[in-house]
């Protein structure tokens, strides 16, 4: 009862409501700020993750444009029923060249984070086009215009240097060869060497640049953007490998 009588006098006074509050809400804060400044890095670094090719990059303002991230995460949970059905749960540093990040608040359709090479580029076609002919109950709308958006990379290269501005590692060469490398990864017939140079496993170990005609059509199109940059989600690190930090 006398807990109660004190607890009423809190309830019962504005002010002193509000500076405990304040006092409460401070100490919390600074417990779990405070901790940070003594980190070097907040990001376990994992082997395999690197920036977006240009063409992935594209397909990853496309997918902005169109607000898929309001029905679809990009972060699986290290719940076992989200495990099994996505994968290996999501990594912080899997996101650390995002800008923004694409974790998302709720699901309309299935998380993302791992629906790289889980389907080929045909059916992402198929479903781009028209999501009830391979998913019936699917209430997508249609990006059928996609395949008739033909897109030549004209700003790429000022897309890079945006991101080398807040962190994302892109060299001198990733951006001087932006143009090259963004219609290279559409055209399996094209020079690769350089693009994989830059972005393969030469550069990164673990996989090379996935390179192909996106979408079957001879010209490079929004479709081949947003399918080379699905193909690519979930796929920078290599799990059969991957040993998790237990001081993080």
């Amino acid at each position: 009862m006398a807990f109660l009588d004190k607890h009423k006098v809190i309830e019962t006074h504005a002010t002193l409501l509000l500076v405990l509050s304040f006092l409460v809400v401070t100490i919390g804060g600074l417990v779990q700020i405070v901790p940070l400044f003594y980190l070097e890095n907040t990001i376990e670094k994992v082997e395999g993750v690197r920036p977006y090719t240009p063409l992935e990059l594209e397909g990853r303002s496309i997918y902005i444009r169109e607000g898929c991230y309001g029905c679809h995460s990009q972060m699986i949970r290290p719940m076992r029923d989200e495990v099994e059905r996505y994968g290996h749960y999501s990594l912080a540093a899997e996101s650390m060249y995002d800008h923004p990040f694409q974790w998302g608040s709720k699901r309309t359709g299935p998380d993302l984070a791992r629906v790289g090479g889980r389907y080929s580029d045909s059916w992402h076609v198929d479903h781009m086009i028209d999501p009830q002919s391979v998913v019936p109950e699917s209430v997508m709308p249609k990006y059928a215009f996609m395949m008739n958006n033909v897109i030549d990379g004209q700003y790429i290269a000022d897309k890079l240097s945006t991101n080398a501005l807040v962190g994302v590692p892109y060299s001198e060469a990733m951006i001087e060869n932006a143009i090259a490398d963004f219609a290279a990864q559409a055209d399996p017939n094209a020079d690769t060497a350089g693009l994989q140079e830059r972005y393969g496993a030469a550069a990164f170990g673990h996989l090379d640049v996935n390179v192909s005609n996106f979408d079957g059509q001879p010209e490079l199109t929004e479709m081949d953007a947003i399918i080379a940059y699905l193909q690519v989600l979930g796929t920078m690190v290599d799990f059969t490998t991957f040993i998790p930090d237990p001081t993080r």
